[in-house]
């Protein structure tokens, strides 16, 4: 049998990614990246620092582009490559992202009267300027449906769904009114591909509809239509426009169009399957299974795990979601994550710009501290808090810096905060029975920095495994297109196939996780004293016990 090849089309917030592997054993044959070309860096910013928007032109522009240099490459770094051997496509994309669109599935950002209207643009996942109804849906939701805030932890996020389309409606009426419906980003890809998009073709992913806009079978799909009406008749009035079709990754939302196979140069025809999460594919293409927790850190962080679905499963406070095959078909997603990672880290580098502020420059100096050293500790929610606590109205923390204090230990000190609140998620999924046998990361930042997944395994005291792949969530939007295209019959087979890890990890010190069980108890009072209403007690002894903890160490 001739080689068959797949591709996985992974959208970032600054970019899209095409990735071309070989679906035998997931070896990864070629690369092209396109970057957004509206706003800065691809994000379209406003007075309000909440604001983050994007164009949807540019998610269509960028598969035709990132698709043909992909191929182009292919042919040169493989040997006998034709386009003809590429068996599907399968889609990831950053979430809640969601788009209004007309009564044919197009962006209204497409509509001239539009062009200029930011509301009428896609949200991105880092837009929070719906906090407040963000906590109007919460209250509701626990007065009158626990049963579907206790799946999504309890808190409805301002990243999601639904908050994003109530503070439209209230703040740009004029754009929800000539909306038809809202789509996902995940969703909007893959029906474009297939020409899909009208209302009576489209197919949504379980992944966006189950995590960020609540869908679940118990209660027949999505939230009933008497509890979004008294957020406000017209949202209610939306979920009949809202498509029944909703399916998991391992179905295809139909075969790629003449028109895009004559604009990227792969076969017509070819299955495009169901769109999902970049972290929930990035999960699949690190090889999850139960016991693992997959994190792939990049600019924020999100954490995944799966449990089967017949067996019980607690609702787990604080987490985004408990979702029926939202991962893995058979298999419960739960997801966790920070809302800040590399972001913090560049902020320090970006906007303070210390002296010597490369990061290779910092990591350095960094590395060269014992956990306890700088006497410094961080809270990592500079861009807000995703889990446990889920309020993007927190904001970052740095106690104990002297007149002595250094860029370096700052650093340092921002690298551990974020490792505390790795600490904290699994903390939460194990004391409701998730158990987590195995950490595996993936992202930018697990490739790039050994010193912050020695951290990370310092903090945890668990050892720190890397994906063998550094494009996950792409891979795992590959696999999902090889599971599709009938490569395989099911995830397993194919995970096995063409997924794997580094040979070397990152295994735990024994002295500096015994620092850091001191530190991550101060950790935790400044976590529960500033991010709780319930937190009753003293922060008198803070700086004096990270004073304690830092000059036990220097002697």
């Amino acid at each position: 049998m001739s080689t068959q090849y797949t591709i996985g089309l992974d959208y970032g917030t600054n970019s899209v990614r095409a990735l071309l592997v070989d679906t035998a054993d997931g070896r990864e044959i070629a690369t092209a990246i396109w970057g957004y070309e509206h706003g800065h860096s691809g994000v379209v910013l406003g007075r309000d620092p909440n604001l983050a928007r994007q164009h949807p032109a540019d998610y269509l522009k960028g598969a035709e582009i990132a698709i043909r240099q992909v191929l182009a490459d292919a042919g040169k770094s493989a040997r006998g490559f034709k386009p003809e051997q590429v068996a599907g496509i399968g889609v990831d994309t950053t979430g809640s992202t969601p788009l209004p669109v007309d009564a044919d599935g197009q962006p209204l950002a497409f509509h001239k009267e539009f062009a200029d209207n930011p509301a009428a643009l896609a949200w991105l996942w880092k837009d929070h300027t719906s906090f407040a109804e963000a906590a109007e849906i919460t209250a509701l939701g626990r007065e009158i449906r626990p049963q579907i805030m206790a799946k999504i932890g309890g808190v409805y996020s301002s990243e999601w769904f639904y908050s994003k389309i109530l503070h439209c409606l209230r703040t740009a009426p004029e754009v929800f009114d000539a909306a038809y419906s809202w789509i996902e980003l995940a969703d909007f890809v893959p029906a474009a591909l297939t020409g899909t998009l009208a209302p009576g073709k489209f197919t949504a992913g379980i992944c966006a509809a189950g995590h960020k806009a609540m869908y679940g079978k118990a209660w027949d799909g999505y939230p009933d239509k008497e509890f979004l009406s008294r957020l406000d008749p017209k949202l209610g009035e939306l979920r009949d426009r809202l498509t029944k079709r909703v399916r998991a990754v391992d179905s295809s939302v139909g075969g790629l169009t003449a028109e895009w196979a004559g604009k990227t140069g792969l076969p017509a025809g070819i299955p495009v399957a169901v769109g999902a999460f970049d972290a929930h594919l990035g999960a699949i293409g690190a090889g999850i299974q139960p016991g693992t927790l997959v994190k792939i850190i990049g600019t924020s962080t999100c954490d995944i795990t799966v449990k089967r679905n017949d067996e019980e499963l607690a609702d787990v406070p604080g987490v985004c979601g408990i979702v029926d095959g939202s991962v893995l078909p058979g298999f419960f997603g739960l997801e966790a994550g920070q809302s800040a990672v590399g972001d913090i880290f560049e902020w320090f580098v970006g906007y303070v710009k210390p002296e010597h502020g490369s990061h290779a420059e910092l990591t350095a100096g960094a590395a060269k501290l014992q956990p306890g050293e700088s006497g410094l500790l961080a809270l990592d929610w500079n861009n807000g808090n995703r889990t446990i606590l889920v309020d993007q109205r927190l904001t970052g923390l740095l106690v104990g810096q002297t007149l002595y204090t250094t860029p370096a230990e700052i650093y340092r000190a921002l690298i551990e905060a974020t490792a505390y609140g790795a600490l904290t998620i699994i903390n939460r999924f194990e004391e409701y029975g998730v158990k987590i046998e195995q950490v595996v990361n993936c992202g930018g930042i697990a490739e790039k920095s050994p010193l912050t997944m020695q951290i990370y395994a310092d903090v945890t005291g668990r050892p720190m495994k890397v994906s063998r792949s550094a494009q996950t969530p792409a891979l795992g939007a590959a696999i999902a297109a090889a599971v599709v295209a009938r490569v395989y019959p099911d995830f397993a087979s194919a995970q096995k196939a063409m997924t794997g890890l580094k040979t070397e990890d990152y295994k735990p010190d024994a002295k500096a996780h015994a620092v850091y069980r001191e530190l991550y108890a101060i950790y935790r009072t400044l976590h529960d004293a500033f991010g709780t209403k319930e937190w009753q007690g003293n922060l008198y002894d803070v700086m004096k016990k990270l004073i304690d903890v830092r000059n036990r160490v220097r002697k």
